[in-house]
Parts: structure tokens; C-alpha cells; sequence
């Protein structure tokens, strides 16, 4: 399938929007991914596209965070302790979700969408503090919300970006930026062990991931661009997150619902 020139340049183009929304809110890869190669690329099997999506987001994760890094807006010890209990809720999700049907993963998944859209929009005001660390009154909390991510990101099969966001900014009350920028540690290390487990039961398509990872890479960069000149705008990072999350989800559930 991806001989195809015009399929060549699908996988090319979506893996550049998903590396834009990954550089621009640290979140929403696998939630434009499984989407876009189910229903852009025309990855028929839906195990497939949650495998793959997983290698490329995770791959083009890393790229983001190269970005970010320079930028100075990673907290790495933040990062090290979400990303560490979230590997293990990782592992353990993608293993129920691979015994789940494909069809009814993509409307979960899609429900889920909404209802972190709607959290992320009651916070859009809340700028954070600055100088939020994490330390001995908020490392259980931020263990906690690193399991419980790990856990519904290797179950749908998605890097977690768009729960790792609110989750740090719950746990530390860091800025969305700061937040945008730590979560992609997080997001390629779930990703990585969603693809392991998928890799081992055979459902990756390789050559896909690689377009997806050319077309991300430099996508990530011109989000991180993007990023810092919204994060001054108050809640315009938030929106423009949540209302990526409205309209995937409602498109995925009426494709899910007409049998698409």
C-alpha cells in the first residue's frame, strides 16, 4: 500500500500534523494518529494503526523534546518520576487492550477524548506557577497520575499526551507550557512500550511508521515554534487543544457508529 505515491504522501502530510500538535501542546499525537491511519491512510485493521501510531509518536516525541530542551521548558525531575510509573501501567494496559475488539477500542477511546476535553477546558484560565517542582508533598501524586496514564495509554494504544498535560498540571500546578514540554518525555517512553508489546504480537507497519516519523520531525519543530508564541495568550493553548479533541472524537464515533 504505501508503493502508492498518493498513500505515500498521505502518510507524509499526517505524520506532520502529528508532529505539529505534538510540538504545540506536548499532547494529541495518537489522538490525530490512529485516527488519520485508520481513515486518511486506510490502515484497515485497527490494531495495526494503534501499533504503528505508537512507534511514530513516540519517535517524533523525542524530536519534540529536543526542541523544548533548548527552550529550557522541560522539568526533568517531573518528567523522570511520571514517565517511570507510567511504563509500567503502559505495559500492563496494552496487554488488555490487545484482547479487546478494534471497533469498540476506537469508540472508547473517542468517549474518553471528550471527557478529557471538557476538564482541560474548566482550567484554561489557571496560568500555573512558574517555579512548581516536583518534591516530597506531590511525588505520590504525580506517581499516582503517572500509573493511572501509563495505564489508559497502553490501553488505547496512544502516547498519552492529552492525559500527561492536565495530569502534570494537577500534580504540580506547573504552566501548560512547562507542562507541554516535560509530558514528551513521558509520551515517547509510553509510546516505546505500547510498541514493544505491539511489536511482539506483529502488529506494526513499518513502513508507514517511517513516513509518519518524516513528516513529524519536522512537523514538531514548527509546533514548538508555535507553542511559545500562544503560551502568553491566556487559555489559547488549552482551547485549541480541547477543540482538537471535540472534533476528532465526534468524528471518530460517527464512523464507529455508520460501521466507516
Amino acid at each position: 500500500m504505501m508503493s502508492d505515491p498518493a498513500h505515500v504522501l498521505l502518510g507524509l502530510l499526517s505524520g506532520g500534523v502529528v508532529g505539529f500538535t505534538l510540538g504545540l501542546i506536548g499532547g494529541g499525537g495518537s489522538i490525530l494518529a490512529v485516527p488519520l491511519m485508520v481513515y486518511v491512510v486506510g490502515v484497515s485493521n485497527p490494531h495495526v494503526a494503534i501499533g504503528t501510531s505508537a512507534v511514530s509518536v513516540a519517535v517524533n516525541a523525542l524530536a519534540g523534546l529536543v526542541h523544548h530542551a533548548r527552550a529550557q521548558t522541560v522539568k526533568w525531575r517531573c518528567a523522570a518520576i511520571f514517565a517511570s510509573c507510567g511504563i509500567v501501567g503502559a505495559l500492563v494496559g496494552a496487554s488488555v487492550g490487545k484482547a479487546v475488539d478494534g471497533r469498540r477500542l476506537l469508540l472508547c477511546f473517542a468517549i474518553l477524548m471528550i471527557g478529557v476535553g471538557f476538564l482541560m477546558l474548566r482550567g484554561r484560565h489557571d496560568r500555573g506557577c512558574a517555579d512548581a517542582q516536583c518534591n516530597r508533598q506531590n511525588a505520590s501524586k504525580v506517581m499516582t497520575f503517572g500509573g493511572l496514564t501509563g495505564l489508559l495509554s497502553g490501553f488505547f494504544g496512544i502516547g498519552g499526551g492529552f492525559l500527561i498535560v492536565p495530569g502534570l498540571i494537577a500534580s504540580t500546578h506547573m504552566p501548560i507550557l512547562n507542562a507541554v514540554g516535560t509530558s514528551l518525555v513521558a509520551v515517547a517512553a509510553f509510546g516505546l512500550s505500547t510498541a514493544i508489546s505491539y511489536m511482539i504480537s506483529g502488529y506494526i507497519d513499518w513502513g508507514l511508521a517511517a513516513l509518519f516519523i518524516i513528516g513529524g520531525t519536522v512537523g514538531s519543530y514548527a509546533g514548538m515554534r508555535v507553542s511559545r508564541r500562544m503560551a502568553g495568550s491566556s487559555g489559547a493553548l488549552t482551547i485549541f487543544f480541547a477543540g482538537v479533541i471535540f472534533c476528532v472524537a465526534t468524528y471518530m464515533i460517527w464512523r464507529c457508529e455508520t460501521g466507516g
